[in-house]
């Protein structure tokens, strides 16, 4: 239920500012980040879609990487309406207060780029959290132009690069459709932002969403950064845990050396931009990793703890 300050049109305002909701990615109440992501793109311009950008009708910046592990400023666009449904290696359950929280790549408080946020729980049915946009609809907000966060309600995007817009399962629980307290996939949906009733979409009072429309670039649509969960699901879930990895020196040119604070083995694969696996093994505590043959560039680790199958992603730099 919102509260009657909600209600009134006073939402929290942005980072720094008394009452806000956003959260560092470096606080330390995260435990754990996505780590799987599908997308299916958006238009570049829902409106005009034989419109090209770099030889694409549809977003073509960043992959399915780049929404994985910690917010780093590399992202994933969906373009107008693009959809991103993300995996995590736990269940997330409702508890005391928020549970995950969604990053944009927004470079100041008012250029914002919003999302419809979703969640389920068999990867089949998913169930909307409720919405609301107070920005004004009789005039677009053009390519460039900004908003005000305080006119912004349960929308992904609400808040600058790094800080994310928090959310709680407990506002969806009378749905019938999900439990909970056994979410496996939240799902990530451009609102496009275009007032024309042929392309608008709409808030959970049914006002249309007013944003920042056309973004006719490869870039366009919300720019996914990352989605981080609150809390531990009672499930036991602490043993699965990977223990911490780091990876120095990062960025790197000839070699990397992998350390593990355990001395169970651990698998890793290292993955380009593509998704496409170039080198595998398993180590115990550390290893070193020739990385010469690489071309430079963002590469991505996933570390693997082969009894439970939990997964922990990084990037590695080499230049």
């Amino acid at each position: 239920m919102l509260s009657s300050e909600f209600v009134s049109g006073q939402y929290p305002g942005p980072p720094g500012t008394p009452g806000t909701t956003a959260i560092s990615k470096d606080s330390s109440v995260f435990y754990a980040w996505a780590s799987k992501c599908w997308v299916t793109r958006g238009y570049v311009n829902i409106a005009d879609t034989n419109f090209l950008y770099n030889n694409s009708n549809r977003a073509s910046y960043g992959n399915v990487f780049m929404a994985t592990g910690v917010p780093d400023g590399l992202v994933l666009s969906l373009g107008d309406g693009g959809v991103a449904t993300l995996a995590f290696d736990t269940v997330i359950s409702d508890q005391s207060g928020w549970d995950f929280a969604v990053f944009e790549n927004a470079f100041s408080d008012g250029f914002l780029e919003l999302a419809y946020v979703e969640v389920s729980s068999d990867g089949i049915n998913f169930v909307r959290f409720p919405s609301v946009s107070l920005t004004q609809t009789q005039q677009q907000v053009s390519t460039f132009d900004t908003l005000d966060t305080r006119k912004i309600y349960n929308l992904a995007g609400k808040y600058r690069c790094f800080y994310g817009t928090p959310f709680d399962l407990y506002q969806l629980k009378d749905s019938v459709r999900v439990d909970i307290h056994n979410i496996t996939r939240i799902r990530i949906i451009d609102v496009v932002g275009c007032i024309q009733d042929a392309y608008a979409r709409y808030d959970s009072q049914n006002n249309k969403i007013n944003d920042p429309w056309p973004t006719p670039f490869d870039t366009g649509g919300f720019d996914l950064d990352g989605v981080g969960l609150l809390h531990n699901a009672p499930t036991g879930v602490a043993d699965r845990k990977m223990p911490e990895v780091s990876i120095i020196p990062n960025p790197c040119s000839d070699a990397a050396r992998f350390f593990a604070h355990t001395s169970v083995p651990v698998h890793y694969e290292i993955a380009d931009q593509m998704g496409k696996t170039i080198l595998q093994s398993t180590f115990s505590s550390s290893t070193i990793v020739d990385v010469s043959n690489l071309k430079p560039g963002i590469y991505f680790v996933s570390f693997i703890n082969p009894e439970t199958s939990f997964r922990l992603i990084k990037k590695l730099l080499k230049y």
